[in-house]
């Protein structure tokens, strides 16, 4: 049994299994087999900024048939990746179970922190993009700004950045706009 996470070899790669009978406090993600270590706890604004897009996507969402989960909430893309996003929604609830999400939820919000900014930018985009999550919005606190990428054809195209005084509007949720002033006030 791991019960602390400098048991494990970084080298390695790991499955879901294996991450299932991990035994200690620190938060990780699976990518492609590998570790990647969590932050502890997100920052205030990112808490703020979270907050107020499950606020005001989850008031969107009453009634219809789409769930939203913020983290931490396991999402198995395969069996040797397990993610973590701050938010996502999930239409299909064939996908939904106790541990969490297994396969590609439909929409998936990154919030981004100091020192997670290229994974959330390069690897997870990738793997987003190569596991089909229709709808990927990247969230940066500090410029106050939001980029959409829509899967179009297998790969994703990006929105230009939306900024205070603007409205972010998904493509996959017909209805769901959101002003940028009420997410980052």
């Amino acid at each position: 049994m791991i019960t602390d996470i400098n048991q494990l070899d970084a080298k390695k790669t790991y499955s879901y299994k294996d991450y299932l009978s991990w035994q200690f406090q620190e938060r990780v993600e699976l990518l492609r087999g590998y570790i990647a270590r969590m932050a502890p706890a997100p920052s205030r604004r990112h808490q703020e900024v979270s907050g107020q897009l499950f606020l005001q996507i989850g008031n969107f969402l009453k009634g219809q048939s789409c769930h939203l989960y913020s983290a931490p909430f396991d999402v198995r893309l395969n069996a040797d990746t397990v993610v973590q996003p701050d938010l996502c929604i999930v239409c299909d609830t064939s996908k939904l179970d106790e541990q969490g999400c297994n396969g590609a939820p439909d929409l998936i919000i990154e919030v981004l922190s100091p020192g997670n900014s290229r994974k959330e930018r390069k690897e997870k985009f990738e793997l987003y993009e190569e596991h089909q999550v229709q709808e990927y919005w990247i969230v940066e606190p500090v410029d106050e700004s939001i980029i959409v990428y829509t899967l179009r054809d297998g790969k994703y195209t990006g929105s230009k950045p939306y900024v205070p005084g603007e409205t972010v509007i998904s493509a996959l949720l017909p209805g769901l706009e959101l002003e940028l002033d009420e997410i980052f006030w």
